[in-house]
């Protein structure tokens, strides 16, 4: 008779280390990716208008046409090789420059920056252009790594000398120092990482394809989806989905790629179940997450709604697989990436021909995932009724249990806090809230903290969003999410922090507009 042993807490530490890591993987991914979203799109509204199948097709700005039968003799061109062995000249356009070079240049330049500022910015941009005209594909997956890694090799070689220059001569050395190790580091990009990112970026594509000719593209939801609903969409999205979709782009004019982990339809499936078969606190926050995740594209507000029930994860799956499959069937796409998730961005960055089948994509894969939720929910109905329906403790309690591990994100649905104190000595003029990406749920904290301070009178008070690898020390009071408190503490140390575990309902809002109105109060004139 075998017996049944409890992971061992090295385990279950590891485990909890390599997700943690994940997290700051996919977290600094997004710093990269995020910022420069507005071009990504700029190019897929440009690709998806301009192309030889687009809306409106230009041969000047899609970049298709031949300028030696055109009139167009002005246009930005580059000699091509002809099949008979002659030489002609081809329209650059505006999709190929803008791919081939603006998007990894400016994802290289934001690396850069968030590594070293504004110098690491221009020497990450310096070595990316050695490794675009080095490589034969677009270089987004080169970009993220070389832009970091050239901005960090500067910083180091700068320490070097830090403080040893005689005075007058510091911008003689600066300049000159990062003039010549980017143009090193820009040659050897060339001749040296360029090669080994195109054979892994091929590696990768090819995968991607063979995964297609196989009928096996919908397998790709079962790592995606639990990925997701534990923080990892970031790693998955702006790590590995969007580089592979942009050079499907070039290649192809579209990409179902984009689609795999931003499709809507999933998350609102599992939202509409609850608001229909949910019972309690569950139930009745429901219907309002559900027009944040659909229309405003923010999906992690329904991972908690998971976390609760973990088996509705199934549902999750098999409503994402449905998407990638009516896609892949349709042979349909999107020529961006659909950032944030909204349905609105989802149509915005569609192709020409793709309308059809991304649009069953998103239904088909709401059904699948309402009708299987809708089961499971109604299968522990019962059992929820009993229970109270809103006692969120002892869900949240076997949540932990099926999971092994705790969870702080199952606490947003109880809008509790742990904090180092909500109470301050100091006068509060900024406020940043910051998350992994600097966007979504950071954004809506934001804006719901600022017009609960323009209501009582403090408008004057800044409140923003950021991503925490972009935090200075520069804000009063930094909100995070209680994962990210720790990492935002030393990117702002002399900063009041406070957690929260729901950025969409915590109490301490209230209580910073309190201590905000009473500051004022105290200060005023007599």
């Amino acid at each position: 008779m075998s017996a049944t042993t409890a992971p061992a807490p090295g385990t279950a530490t590891r485990g909890k280390a390599v997700q943690v890591k994940l997290q700051r993987f996919g977290a600094f991914a997004s710093s990269l990716i995020m910022p420069n979203l507005p071009a990504f799109l700029a190019w897929g509204i440009i690709t998806t208008l301009f192309i030889a199948v687009g809306w409106m097709p230009n041969e000047i700005l899609g970049g298709y046409g031949n300028a030696d039968t055109g009139t167009w003799q002005g246009a930005a061109t580059q000699l091509a090789l002809a099949e008979d062995g002659t030489t002609f000249h081809q329209y650059l356009g505006l999709v190929g420059p803008m791919i081939t070079y603006l998007l990894p240049l400016l994802i290289a330049n934001t690396g850069g920056r968030v590594v070293y500022g504004a110098r690491g910015a221009v020497v990450a941009s310096i070595v990316a252009m050695g490794m675009i005209v080095g490589s034969t594909i677009p270089m987004f997956l080169g970009a993220m790594i070389i832009g970091p890694l050239a901005a960090w090799v500067m910083k180091k070689i700068d320490s070097i000398w830090a403080g040893k220059i005689r005075p007058g001569f510091e911008m003689l050395v600066d300049m000159f120092s990062a003039g010549i190790a980017s143009a090193a580091m820009a040659v050897g990009a060339f001749f040296g990482f360029a090669p080994i990112i195109t054979g892994v970026s091929n590696w990768l594509g090819s995968l991607v394809s063979s995964l297609g000719d196989a009928g096996l593209l919908p397998v790709m939801s079962i790592i995606v989806e639990p990925a997701k609903v534990l923080f990892l969409n970031n790693a998955i999205g702006n790590g590995a989905l969007v580089p592979l979709g942009a050079q499907q782009v070039a290649e192809q004019g579209k990409s179902l790629l984009f689609l795999v982990e931003a499709n809507p339809g999933p998350g609102l499936g599992i939202l509409m179940a609850y608001t229909l078969f949910g019972v309690g606190m569950a139930k009745s926050s429901a219907p309002g997450a559900a027009i944040i995740q659909f229309l405003g594209g923010i999906h992690e507000v329904y991972f908690p709604f998971v976390l609760m029930k973990p088996t509705l994860i199934l549902a999750a799956i098999a409503g994402g697989a449905t998407g990638v499959a009516t896609n892949a069937a349709f042979g349909s796409g999107l020529t961006g990436p659909a950032a944030p998730g909204s349905i609105f961005a989802v149509f915005a960055t569609t192709a020409r021909d793709s309308y059809v089948g991304v649009a069953l994509s998103v239904l088909l894969s709401f059904a699948v995932t309402f009708v299987i939720a809708a089961v499971i929910l109604r299968a522990t109905r019962k059992r929820d009724l009993a229970k109270g329906g809103g006692d969120l403790q002892a869900a949240i309690a076997q949540t932990e249990a099926n999971k092994g591990k705790s969870s702080s994100a199952l606490g947003a649905l109880a809008g509790t806090t742990s904090s180092n104190g909500t109470a301050g000595t100091h006068p509060i003029h900024s406020i940043v809230f910051a998350c992994d990406a600097g966007m979504g749920s950071s954004a809506m904290g934001a804006s719901i903290l600022r017009d609960k301070l323009k209501k009582a009178g403090r408008g004057d008070i800044t409140v923003v969003n950021k991503a925490v690898a972009t935090l200075d020390d520069s804000a009063d009071v930094v909100i995070t999410h209680v994962e990210l408190t720790d990492r935002a503490r030393g990117h702002a140390p002399s900063a009041r922090h406070i957690s929260v575990e729901n950025f969409l309902a915590s109490p301490v809002y209230d209580d910073i507009v309190r201590e905000a109105v009473a500051s004022r109060t105290e200060t005023a004139p007599a």
